[in-house]
């Protein structure tokens, strides 16, 4: 075979993984539990966006005439200890935990497909690094080597960011890595090294397009643990500071009044699970669509 026919059929890969991608839309909507937690995540984004809009009160000012008030039509979801409005709080606890969520999944995905990529691709001394590094984060559960970040940075609402982003990379590069040398033995991508095609363009034309189905699917998955890893930072206080309301902050504050009022631990658990299950099923939609068995059935 010439060089110019291989160039042209790396050429024509490359198109058809583009094409691919394009279609990508077509292919999510075609099922309707993707189509449901879609809705479900877009809901919940736009009260993230509009929240100080719509709520009924300043979510850090107290009322002391109405402490643990049941649901009202004052206060629609109650009242905490210390007389704040639920349902304010709640509403401005979307944002703070979508984004602390969204930050962490970021981290995660830049760092860990970066590392991912070059373990797989380079291979040699520097996989084996990389590797071992991995290994020794993996050792611990991510809610516990976050715990341990945070520990040393100092409990915050950034530093729980970045410690939820950093605890989730091991497991992250470990499966990009893993998917990066499955297409690395391909043989069109032996054929680009033969023609003296650039490791670059190797890596971001022809691996990482192709291993951006996994990559996605891990990354929808990782939000609804970013948001639990992020409610359990703040609920022991390591990861939000009062008066900030997020989510596992007001869970906090309500476990010592569970039996008094039961609304103020009911709600922001309830936010929580449907906002990990929304990204849940989300991320196992994406899964049917990039599995080849799912698709041919």
């Amino acid at each position: 075979m010439s060089q110019e026919s291989i160039q042209q059929a790396t050429h024509d890969i490359e198109e058809t993984s583009v094409e691919e991608n394009d279609n990508f839309f077509k292919r999510l909507f075609s099922q309707k539990k993707i189509l449901f937690s879609f809705i479900v995540i877009v809901f919940v984004i736009v009260i993230g966006i509009i929240g100080p809009w719509i709520t009924t009160h300043d979510p850090n000012e107290p009322y002391f005439d109405a402490l643990l008030h049941p649901p009202s039509s004052e206060h629609w979801l109650g009242t905490d200890n210390l007389g704040r409005d639920t349902f304010s709080r709640l509403i401005y606890g979307t944002r703070v935990t979508l984004q602390v969520a969204t930050i962490a999944v970021s981290i995660t995905l830049v760092i860990g497909t970066l590392i991912g990529l070059i373990a797989g691709y380079v291979g040699g001394i520097i996989d084996n690094i990389l590797m071992r590094i991995m290994d020794v984060l993996l050792a611990m559960p991510s809610i516990v080597l976050a715990m341990a970040i945070v520990a040393v940075l100092g409990p915050s609402l950034r530093n729980a960011m970045i410690a939820v982003g950093i605890s989730s990379i091991p497991s992250f590069a470990r499966l990009t890595r893993s998917a990066t040398l499955s297409i690395k033995s391909l043989t069109y991508v032996e054929a680009s090294h033969a023609i003296g095609t650039s490791h670059i363009r190797i890596i971001f034309k022809q691996i990482l397009p192709n291993i951006m189905g996994t990559v996605l699917v891990y990354a929808s998955l990782n939000v609804g643990i970013a948001v639990l890893d992020t409610a359990a930072l703040s609920f022991i206080g390591l990861g939000a500071q009062p008066p900030t309301p997020e989510w596992g902050t007001m869970l906090s504050d309500g476990k010592d009044y569970i039996t008094q009022a039961w609304w103020m631990v009911t709600f922001p658990g309830i936010a929580i699970t449907i906002v990990v299950f929304a990204f849940n099923i989300f991320g196992d939609g994406l899964r049917d669509i990039y599995d080849p068995k799912t698709t041919e059935r």
